[in-house]
């Protein structure tokens, strides 16, 4: 798989998900359950749904933290 940068978008929904993966990584967050949508993805729509899957609450709590440090919302 090729590198990416954070200024060009992904081109496949796997480079998609890699890429998250990795972000989340880099501010100490695991979403055990992230994967690609296996109903969009099968029919191989070029724009698959994520599956951020399912997380305990202090995951939940960082990341909400994570997003409000990266100049988001409060």
């Amino acid at each position: 798989m090729e590198t990416t940068t954070g200024d060009r978008p992904a081109r496949t929904a796997e480079e998609a998900v890699e890429r998250l993966r990795s972000a989340l990584h880099d501010v100490g967050i695991v979403l055990p359950s992230l994967r690609i949508d296996p109903v969009t993805g099968a029919q191989g729509d070029p724009y698959a749904l994520v599956d951020l899957g399912r997380c305990n609450l202090r995951v939940a709590s960082r990341l909400a933290d994570a997003l409000r440090g990266q100049g988001g919302p409060s």
